[in-house]
């Protein structure tokens, strides 16, 4: 703050003075903020599965996820990523938005987003996912599917679509047999009129007949 030793020509009323200035400099001066981190907002972490935990069964989440150890079961993290370590070790079929493989993975991958199968990744299994990625050294064993419908299926996404299909079809059977049954109507109408017709003009001649028969009798 004041090193008075670096003041040495100055008599001690000049040095308080000096203080005194200072001091009030500070008063006026204001503080320095911190700047704020890049982005603005913090970046959540994901969940981690350390090297010496062993899961079996099913393995449900709503975060991100990374697995470095063992898992045995399903695992099912739909809307999140989930990366599986380079010590990780899954027997499992999974479901997730994203699946990143730099471990071992037995099992059926499913991304509703993408399959990344790093060089240190070895996946035995089928792929459903619409982008599958393989760097060079990773393996696989497996079929590889990237169909949206088949991913859309995997994910229980085609029930919406299939109902949608099935009301408008339904719609346009209704419409048909409607249409049907007043063409029928109409032309049920159309016999009975054309029938009533033809029974009024025979109705008219056998009287016809009759009177012509009546006049010629009352003649003879």
């Amino acid at each position: 703050m004041f090193d008075i030793n670096k003041r040495g020509g100055q008599s001690p009323r000049q040095s308080d003075e000096h203080v005194d200035n200072e001091l009030e400099q500070d008063r006026f001066t204001p503080p320095r903020t911190a700047p704020p981190s890049a982005g603005g907002a913090r970046v959540r972490e994901a969940a981690i599965i350390g090297p010496s935990i062993h899961i079996d069964g099913d393995l449900r989440g709503e975060e991100d996820l990374i697995i470095e150890g063992t898992v045995t079961g399903t695992i099912q993290m739909r809307e999140n990523s989930l990366t599986i370590g380079a010590n990780g070790k899954v027997k499992a079929n999974v479901y997730a938005n994203s699946v990143f493989v730099e471990g071992s993975l037995e099992g059926d991958l499913f991304g509703s987003d993408r399959v990344a199968i790093r060089k240190s990744g070895s996946v035995r299994g089928n792929i459903v996912s619409p982008r599958v990625s393989l760097e060079d050294g990773g393996t696989f064993k497996g079929t590889v599917e990237m169909d949206q419908q088949a991913v859309d299926a995997a994910f229980g996404r085609s029930g919406s679509r299939s109902g949608q299909s099935s009301a408008a079809s339904g719609s346009s059977a209704s419409g048909s047999a409607s249409a049907s049954a007043a063409s029928s109507a109409k032309s049920a109408s159309g016999d009975e009129s054309r029938s009533a017709s033809k029974d009024s003009g025979d109705k008219s001649a056998s009287s016809a007949g009759s009177a012509t028969g009546a006049a010629a009798a009352g003649k003879s």
